[in-house]
């Protein structure tokens, strides 16, 4: 096999093998409903810890060789919880659940973990740790062994249970990045960004000139709605006193209750406040071709005032499929931090890079496994309705 057939994105039927194989394994069989196009959903198991505090992984050249189950016997450890038939975790608490995955990888295969669009839309934070490894959201190549996520609740109390997903898995050979050049040439061939509601724009690629790539491709952030209304809805904050979410119910909360609707402004900006969790869109729209997949980063000009995002990553597909309107708007999971921030309608929030996969999925993202948020648009997590 050449090298370059082995870099890249391992699609679906790449970690279907690997589930055979046992290379990803758990006590409770893995369904086909977890595995995505390029990504494999991670299950909770039945206990939870509740920490005092968060707390960094120990790196493998440690010499005491601390593993995370020593925490269950550490004063870090306040109780634990059986999530058999659910159990609350409480805003602003830290937990720590074993995931019912474990990993065997061969040498070649890293990992990579990020939260599900629909955890991150309920300003839930959450991290994966792993024995021996001081990185977050890192699975380092040839790991083997179990799977821990941390969980900390950030606006809303939530309800969950064994067997929920609430982040996902990404394994990936050799360095599968698509340099800015290779954005370029992809663009011209298959346009990655389109114009979304501008007047005489709208689903219009991006030209070249347009096109701002820089180690990725950074995309806005939209203040401005729909054209047509002018008080149109342009992102959402979340109130601070609500009740508990059970994170197993679909189209069952309605959305006033938790959430505030911003509308635009005549001069289309919005104050962000400390510490306030928002709902915004990208002013473009996105798609992934079938050979790609994109994961959203933080705009580095920005890292240090609020957090744009919590879910990031775009399986092969996203925004791609339908015939009649290419791409998909980003939603974005905001939270400043120690001081107001003023944004303004079209100002660079962030960026999304593109990763090569190492084959096209047998699956696409939104056609045979469809999603909540296919063709979304500015939208809350699935949990809500109007």
């Amino acid at each position: 096999m050449a090298e370059s057939q082995k870099t890249g994105i391992l699609s679906f039927q790449h970690l279907r093998a690997l589930v055979r194989q046992r290379v990803i394994r758990a006590g409770v069989p893995i369904t086909s409903k977890q595995i995505q196009p390029a990504s494999l959903d991670l299950r909770l198991g039945t206990k939870a810890y509740r920490l005092l505090s968060s707390f960094l992984p120990e790196p493998s050249d440690k010499q005491s060789q601390f593993t995370i189950e020593d925490l269950y016997r550490s004063d870090l450890v306040m109780y634990d919880m059986d999530l058999t038939n659910g159990a609350i975790l409480e805003k602003g608490h830290v937990y720590l659940v074993p995931l019912m995955e474990r990993l065997k990888l061969p040498k070649d295969i890293r990992g990579r973990t990020n939260p599900k669009s629909s955890t991150g839309r309920l300003d839930v934070f959450t991290r994966v740790v792993t024995d021996l490894h001081v990185g977050f959201d890192e699975i380092r190549a040839g790991y083997e062994g179990p799977l821990f996520l941390e969980i900390v609740p950030r606006s809303f109390t939530i309800k969950v249970q064994a067997g929920l997903a609430l982040n996902q898995l990404r394994l990936m050979t050799g360095k599968p990045m698509v340099s800015d050049s290779g954005l370029r040439t992809v663009h011209r061939k298959t346009p990655l960004l389109f114009h979304n509601g501008d007047s005489g724009k709208t689903d219009r690629p991006l030209s070249a000139r347009e096109l701002r790539v820089d180690n990725g491709l950074f995309l806005s952030v939209d203040l401005r709605g729909a054209s047509d209304y002018p008080e149109s809805i342009v992102g959402y904050r979340a109130k601070k006193n609500s009740h508990v979410i059970d994170l197993s119910r679909v189209g069952h909360y309605l959305a006033t209750d938790f959430w505030e609707p911003l509308k635009r402004n005549a001069t289309a900006t919005m104050l962000l406040e400390p510490e306030e969790f928002y709902i915004l869109a990208s002013k473009e729209r996105i798609q992934v071709p079938p050979g790609y997949s994109s994961e959203m980063v933080a705009y580095e000009a920005a890292c240090g005032e609020l957090r744009t995002h919590y879910a990031g990553f775009f399986d092969p597909g996203f925004g791609y499929a339908n015939p009649s309107r290419k791409g998909t708007q980003v939603v974005l999971e905001v939270r400043p931090h120690d001081v107001p921030f003023r944004i303004h309608d079209g100002q660079t929030f962030f960026k999304v890079v593109y990763e090569k996969m190492r084959d096209i999925p047998m699956q696409l993202y939104g056609t045979a496994l469809g999603s909540s948020y296919y063709q979304q648009g500015l939208t809350l997590s699935k949990h809500f309705k109007w």
